[in-house]
């Protein structure tokens, strides 16, 4: 396994695994516990949204999770404000931390409030999307046959790993408009190689590499479970 990139938004990684184990991780990405506004209380809100829309665009702010968080983990955010003006996630004041502080909410206009609270707790991607921490996905790393004119279109491309000649051929990751163009050239001058591409990006709840290990831990207590019900 090799690491293409670790920060706190990406993490990729170079890997010889079969696709359903990587699309078990993926999925898994679903059972890692986020924290997002699963109620909230609205006391009045003046702007043109209903209410059920505003509280719907809360629950989608991006909330810190901090790993000393557990399922008893009840957190209140604030949010008062008197227009004109425009209503943005930064708004709201509490114990949690916003992780984009400038998604706008609503806008008032002159003499118009809203006030809220909305609470925040953890909870699954998989029932109910505001949980997700992130988008993870993969994809083959490519052998590319070289030519000439096949070489420009590789040097010139911009994927997820640096092109690398081998003998006369090419490892590389393309975007699928280059591989069409290739393919145009020449039909068997693109094949899938063993490894994969695995990329995980973060939607700022918790840094890329914490979103994969919790994806596998997850994974592993479900193949526990499943293995204790076979017994």
């Amino acid at each position: 396994m090799e690491t293409v990139q670790n920060t706190e938004a990406r993490l990729i990684l170079k890997l010889e695994i079969s696709e359903p184990l990587a699309n078990a991780i993926r999925r898994s990405v679903g059972e890692v516990p986020t924290l997002a506004i699963d109620e909230v209380e609205i006391y009045k809100n003046d702007s043109a949204l209903y209410d059920e829309f505003l509280a719907h665009r809360l629950g989608l702010v991006p909330l810190v999770t901090d790993k000393s968080m557990s399922s008893k983990t009840k957190i209140d955010l604030k949010l008062t404000k008197t227009g004109p003006c425009t209503v943005y996630s930064g708004d709201l004041k509490g114990n949690a931390e916003v992780v984009h502080k400038d998604i706008p909410l609503t806008i008032l206009g002159e003499e118009q409030k809203v006030e809220l609270v909305g609470t925040a707790v953890l909870g699954l991607g998989v029932n109910h999307a505001k949980y997700n921490p992130g988008l993870c996905f993969y994809r083959h790393v490519l052998e590319i046959k070289s030519s000439s004119e096949i070489d420009k279109l590789v040097q010139k491309s911009k994927g997820l790993i640096k092109p690398e000649k081998s003998g006369s051929k090419w490892i590389c990751d393309l975007p699928e408009a280059v591989v069409d163009d290739i393919i145009k050239i020449d039909k068997e001058a693109v094949k899938e190689t063993n490894e994969l591409l695995f990329v995980v990006e973060s939607y700022g709840n918790m840094p890329a590499k914490d979103i994969f290990n919790k994806a596998i831990l997850a994974l592993k207590d479900n193949l526990d479970e499943f293995e204790k019900a076979l017994k």
